[in-house]
């Protein structure tokens, strides 16, 4: 999916909304357990009650490996799901990968040509060369990890070399050389808050992925206020805010009004542009 096409469908949709879809077994509704591929059935149902208030999906790939085989399997179910009954939704693998040159090959080819997701976060410690080659494929995009919302993103992501640059603010500049807002986005946590406008004098136009909205306790409307473009430039993520709403036998319908809530508010935002 091209930028175009994410534009189009976030204001045709009124949202910008990305599902995580973080499956742990811990979780689901337990009779779910009883099925022969749990994991399916609950994305699955979670994926049929929000779709209409997304326009993105993200499975986190540690959440199908600590399962082995069934878990990928189940994995690519969801994918092939996603690819067959909602062609339209961006699917964004949650997998942190990023390595030397030859391994981010690899690490690219399975993810855009073996499972054909759009898009794959990737840490950029090693820098260039281990970026670049995900930024090869036509059509797909790298997201980079820039400013997340965990409590130890403090400990390097915030430091200050001597001009006082911030490291995420050097991999947000430098970056910019390798790629370019058609294929190159950012996660930002949304606990960050006014730090996105740190974020936007060095990044205006890429589009950033968010999560941290809800369970994580970040604020849609402090994203908005500081981050929003005039292409809306946002995925807000969230994950346990909607899949553990609740483990009953409504589970669904509960998923469902939580991201019809989500999208309502994102409708709000979306109309001031």
């Amino acid at each position: 999916m091209d930028r175009k096409q994410l534009v189009e469908q976030i204001f045709t949709k009124k949202t910008f909304l990305c599902v995580g879809l973080d499956t742990d077994l811990n979780k689901v509704p337990h009779f779910l357990l009883k099925e022969e591929d749990p994991i399916y059935a609950f994305n699955k149902a979670i994926i049929d009650a929000t779709a209409p208030y997304c326009v993105a999906y993200k499975p986190n790939l540690a959440f199908y490996e600590c399962y082995g085989l069934k878990g990928m399997q189940a994995f690519v179910k969801t994918i092939d799901y996603l690819k067959k009954n909602y062609p339209n939704h961006f699917i964004v693998a949650d997998a942190k990968r990023g390595d030397i040159g030859n391994t981010s090959k690899m690490y690219a080819q399975t993810f855009f040509e073996e499972y054909n997701v759009d898009s794959l976060t990737i840490a950029p410690y090693m820098g260039e060369d281990s970026v670049k080659p995900f930024l090869e494929y036509k059509g797909k995009w790298t997201i980079l990890l820039a400013l997340t919302s965990n409590k130890g993103s403090q400990d390097f992501q915030l430091f200050e070399d001597k001009n006082g640059l911030r490291l995420f603010e050097r991999v947000l500049t430098k970056s910019q050389e390798w790629g370019n807002p058609n294929n190159l986005m950012y996660v930002v946590g949304a606990t960050q808050g006014s730090l996105f406008a740190d974020i936007r004098k060095l990044a205006p136009e890429s589009f950033l992925l968010v999560p941290g909205v809800g369970a994580q306790g970040g604020s849609l409307q402090e994203v908005c206020k500081y981050g929003i473009t005039k292409d809306c430039g946002l995925l807000v993520n969230s994950s346990r805010g909607i899949l553990y709403a609740s483990s009953e036998e409504n589970y669904t319908e509960v998923a469902a009004q939580k991201a019809k809530a989500l999208q309502e508010e994102m409708a709000i935002e979306l109309a001031k542009l």
